[in-house]
């Protein structure tokens, strides 16, 4: 298919009819539930839940804040790795939003850090309700080591995830779409990784849309509730 051919009319009503549902949820309340600082205080759900994960300074409290129409939903600093617990948060009884501790870089003792690593990788690999993690990546760096060692992680413990590519507005197009492409051919070897990789920027918006539509696919049909 060429770029300007035109698209299928049933593909077309499809996205417009995910973009819509994620709209809806979305629309709704986020409320603040719990943190947990250990294992013992992992709080029991029976909505399904989405993990964000990703290294300290990616931007996952801005783009938190950018989903769900929150100014301060999650705090964001210029201090990277602020978020030492695990955060839950509810989106309008459908779906509970779980802010995990950045990894990669924090301002904190090795005994903290080892502290939150074993929180976090207790929780990823015993959550049954679990149905993915969104898996942040800075698009003018790719994926880093401390990713490729967190996926594999994921790959080993069958963890549905998928890499969200963020600030895209600090990327010119050019870049940007190879850096789109050389993701998404790793991703490729990943048994436990999503196929497609989402592009945002919450800074501009971009991809908010696109994201918020596939996470309502994974949140409790409305009225169940």
């Amino acid at each position: 298919m060429t770029e300007n051919a035109p698209r299928d009319p049933e593909e077309e009503a499809a996205e417009a009819a995910a973009l819509e549902a994620g709209r809806l949820l979305f629309s709704r309340a986020c409320n603040f539930l719990i943190s947990a600082a250990d294992e013992a205080q992992l709080p029991a759900f029976a909505l399904n839940e989405v993990a964000f994960a990703g290294r300290s300074n990616v931007g996952k409290s801005s783009l938190l804040n950018a989903l769900t129409g929150h100014k301060a939903l999650a705090r964001t600093s210029n201090t990277p790795g602020r978020t030492r617990l695990l955060n839950f948060f509810e989106l309008g009884g459908r779906l509970i939003l779980v802010d995990l501790p950045g990894y990669g870089y924090a301002r904190a003792s090795k005994t903290d850090i080892a502290r939150w690593t074993k929180l976090t990788r207790g929780y990823l690999k015993g959550r049954a309700q679990l149905r993915r993690v969104c898996l942040l990546i800075d698009s003018r760096h790719g994926l880093k080591a401390s990713d490729k060692q967190v996926m594999d992680e994921l790959d080993s413990a069958a963890v549905s995830y998928q890499v969200v590519l963020t600030k895209a507005d600090k990327m010119k197009p050019g870049p940007l779409a190879r850096m789109v492409e050389e993701t998404g051919a790793a991703l490729a070897k990943r048994p436990a990784a999503h196929p497609v990789c989402l592009v945002t920027s919450s800074e501009s918006g971009a991809g908010i849309d696109q994201l918020r539509a596939a996470l309502a696919a994974l949140a409790e049909p409305p009225g169940a509730e």
